[in-house]
C-alpha cells in the first residue's frame, strides 16, 4: 500500500483517446480515482458518495473490487482523465496539493450550506483543515471566527483572515458566544464536547463535522431541540465541485500553508505532525524519491 491522495504534477503521457489533457499540463489527483459512474450520485457529480464502490486513491481497490489502488507517494501515477483535475499554472504547485483533500473538505460544506456575506461562521480547530476553512469562509464574505483550545493560535487565525478568535477553554468567552453562529465547521479530530459547541449556534443553525475523533460523541437531545439546531457531516467533493474549487482558488489566489519535505524526512515529519508541529500541511517533493 502506497499512501498519497493530494497529488499534483505534470502530465508525462496521454492515451490516444484523451481529450482533457496534453503532455506538460499541470494536473491533480484527489482522494479517489474512480467510481461506478452509473448510480444517481455519480451521475449528479457526487462521485464521493457513489452507491456502489468508490476507488479511493490508495489502500482501496479498482472497480473490479480486486486490483489494489496505489497512491501518490510514487514517481508516476496513472489515472482516468475523468478523475483528474486541471491545475492553474498561476498557483504555487506545492501549495495546491492539499487543496485536493483539505481544501475540498472545507470548501464543499461551506458551499452546500450557502455560507456568504450575511453569514456568521466559526471554524473549530486551526489545523490542516481548519486553516483552509478560514480562507474559504472569508473568501465567501462571511464574518469568520476561529474557535480553538490554544491561545497560541490566535495570531495565526488573524493572519489567515479571521475576524475574531474564541478560546474554547474560557467559559466566559463561550457563554458570551451563545447563539452567535449560523454555521460551525468542526475540523477537530480529537475528543471534544459537542454539546458545548452547539450552545453557540443560532436558531436553525448547523454544526457540520469534517473531523473524525477516535470515539463516538454524546449529544443531548436538548442541545438541538430548543433552537432547532442540526448536526451534519460532509466528505470531500465530487470531481465537478473539486474543479470548481481549484478554479475559485486560482481566481482568488488561495492555496494551503505548507512545508516542503524530502521523502527521506517523512518519518520525522510524521512525528512532528503527531505533536501538532506543522503549519499547516507537509508536502513531499517526489523528485527526492
Amino acid at each position: 500500500m502506497v499512501p498519497g491522495h493530494e497529488v499534483v504534477g505534470r502530465v508525462a503521457k496521454v492515451g490516444s483517446k484523451v481529450t482533457s489533457f496534453k503532455v506538460n499540463d499541470l494536473a491533480g489527483v484527489g482522494c479517489f480515482v474512480d467510481s461506478c459512474r452509473t448510480c444517481c450520485n455519480c451521475k449528479s457529480g457526487e462521485e464521493q458518495f457513489c452507491e456502489k464502490h468508490v476507488s479511493f486513491s490508495y489502500n482501496g481497490t479498482e472497480q473490479d473490487m480486486k486490483t489494489p489502488t496505489y497512491g501518490g507517494y510514487s514517481s508516476q501515477m496513472t489515472v482516468d482523465e475523468k478523475y483528474a483535475l486541471r491545475v492553474s499554472p498561476n498557483l504555487d504547485l506545492k501549495a495546491v496539493a492539499p487543496l485536493l483533500c483539505a481544501g475540498i473538505t472545507t470548501y464543499s460544506p461551506l458551499k452546500h450550506w450557502k455560507v456568504g456575506p450575511n453569514s456568521k461562521v466559526a471554524i473549530l480547530g486551526l489545523g490542516g483543515l481548519g486553516h483552509m476553512g478560514v480562507k474559504f469562509a472569508k473568501a465567501f464574505g462571511a464574518h469568520t471566527t476561529v474557535i480553538s483550545t490554544s491561545k497560541s493560535k490566535e495570531a495565526d487565525a488573524k493572519r489567515l483572515g479571521a475576524d475574531a478568535f474564541l478560546l474554547s477553554t474560557d467559559a466566559e468567552q463561550v457563554q458570551k458566544a451563545a447563539q452567535t453562529f449560523d454555521f460551525i465547521l468542526d475540523t477537530v479530530s480529537a475528543e471534544h464536547d459537542l454539546n458545548t459547541v452547539l450552545t453557540m449556534i443560532k436558531l436553525n443553525g448547523t454544526l457540520c463535522l469534517v473531523g473524525v475523533p477516535p470515539k463516538a460523541a454524546e449529544v443531548h437531545a436538548f442541545s438541538l431541540i430548543p433552537r432547532r439546531r442540526s448536526i451534519a457531516g460532509s466528505m470531500i467533493g465530487g470531481i465537478k465541485e473539486t474543479q470548481e474549487m481549484l478554479d475559485f482558488c486560482a481566481e482568488k489566489g488561495i492555496v494551503s500553508d505548507v512545508e516542503m519535505i524530502a521523502m527521506k524526512d517523512i518519518n520525522v515529519a510524521y512525528d512532528r505532525m503527531v505533536k501538532n508541529d506543522v503549519r499547516y500541511r507537509f508536502v513531499i517533493d517526489m523528485k527526492t524519491l
